[in-house]
This record gives C-alpha cells, structure tokens and sequence, in this order.
C-alpha cells in the first residue's frame, strides 16, 4: 500500500475500470473496497440509490486516492444496462470487468410448498440482471487486454434442496448463461486462446462482520466472509484468461 491507500501498483487490477452490478450490500461493499484497494476504477450500481451513495462514499474514504463512482441503474432494462456498458468506457476508456453480485434469496419449508411467486422475483434478479449485463458489456469485455465477467453462485445450484427449487434453477440458469458467455469468449480468441475470461466463483453462503455481531455463537460452518470473496473476486484477475474462463471456481467443498 502507498500513502494514499491504493495498491502498490504492480497488480493486474492496477489502472482497470470495474463495473460492479449490485455493488450496496455487505458483498458489494467489500468489493468495492479491495477493488479501490489494488488500484482499479470502481464504477458501481444498485437498484438502491442512497446504500449505493454510502458504499462508494466508504470505498472513497477507506482508499483516498480511488476512482469510485455510482449509478442507480435498472438492470432489468437490457436498454438500461447496454447504456450504462456505453457510458462508462465513453468516459473512462475502456471497460476491464464485470463484477455480478445481484442478489436474493426465496425459499420454502418443502418442495410441494414453493411459492412459483419466489420463482418470478428470482428469475429477474438472478438471471435477467446476468443476461443484461453480459450481453451490454460482452464487446466492451472482449476489447479489453484483462477483461473479466465475474459471477457469484452458490453451491444449491450444482445439488438442490427441496425447499430451494426457485433459488437453485435461477443460479444453474445463471451459471449456465455466463458458461455460454465463456464460449464465446472462447471463440473470439481462436487459436491463441481467450483473452478475456467469463469466470464463476461459487460459495455456501456469506457472511459478514453484522451477520456475526447478530448471532455470536453461530458457526456459519462452511460460509465464505465477504472480504474473502472480495479477494477472490479481485484474484480472477491474477489468473490468465485460459485458466478461469469457464470454469467454476469453488470457494467452498463442492457437493
């Protein structure tokens, strides 16, 4: 680290321009933090504008020399979501990631008990907003020399329960389409091989400091703590495109 609180500067994220989708809760929020942290410019969203505001104004504080901007974007508008794509490499130059971490959760106490409701709030939330925001940044990602589509997904998509049926379709749906990504990004490449990388990180769950605070002797036994997968998250960068691209990358025992 340097007197400003950015990176020391010899990262791959060093100079990059993020995007990160769903960037005001707990996860977001540490993202932004370690992305600011290794150097990169943070272009941040939310449906949620005044948690949006407090995020990047603690990234802003934490690493003082830091671009981080927001922007309440709809990304259930793929218009919206190709606009904002648009936007930030028009100012910034260039578009290096993609950091997908739009959440929720709907379960139900049996499988005979789900709510197709759960199915309708999820199936935008967590597929619609991936579709979106892959197919607005795809040609941004592939002009980049380090480009990266990062997705979180959770280990109930590879063994659901029955009481996840929504949950878990949404998340294989959505690990599904940023595989196809991936093989495009594969193809784009040829013979040398993809330079820019649609990547998965998968977790149980998360957990953060106020999850903790909250329930003091619970054991959140295989849960991964955000700032953990915030440096994963910034780690997809340190690996080559070839590596990472289509692959899902387990930060918890796979089922």
């Amino acid at each position: 680290m340097n007197g400003n609180g950015r990176g020391n500067g010899s990262g791959a994220l060093e100079g990059a321009v993020v995007a990160v989708a769903g960037a005001a809760g707990p996860a977001g929020r540490a993202a932004l933090m370690r992305l600011a942290e290794a150097g990169a410019t943070v272009v941040a969203s939310d449906a949620d504008a005044t948690r949006l505001a407090e995020a990047v104004d603690a990234a802003r504080y934490a690493h003082g020399g830091a671009t981080v901007t927001g922007d309440t974007v709809d990304l259930l508008d793929l218009d919206a979501a190709r606009a904002w794509a648009d936007r930030t490499e028009k100012e910034f130059g260039r578009i290096d990631g993609l950091v997908h971490l739009v959440g929720g959760w709907r379960g139900s106490p049996s499988f005979a008990e789900t709510d197709l409701a759960d199915w309708n709030l999820l199936e935008k939330l967590l597929i619609r907003t991936v579709q979106h925001t892959s197919l607005a940044f795809q040609e941004g990602l592939q002009r980049s020399d380090r480009g990266r589509y990062v997705l979180i997904s959770a280990a109930g998509a590879s063994k659901p329960t029955a009481g996840n049926a929504a949950y878990a379709a949404s998340k294989a749906a959505a690990e599904a389409w940023t595989l196809a990504l991936a093989d495009a990004f594969r193809k784009a490449g040829g013979e040398e091989g993809p330079r820019t990388a649609a990547a998965i990180l998968v977790i149980k769950a998360l957990v953060h400091d106020a999850m903790r605070a909250e329930r003091p002797n619970a054991k959140f036994a295989g849960f991964t703590d955000v700032k953990e997968l915030a440096e994963s998250i910034a780690g997809v960068w340190d690996r080559p495109a070839p590596e990472v691209n289509g692959k899902r990358l387990w930060l918890t025992p796979q089922p």
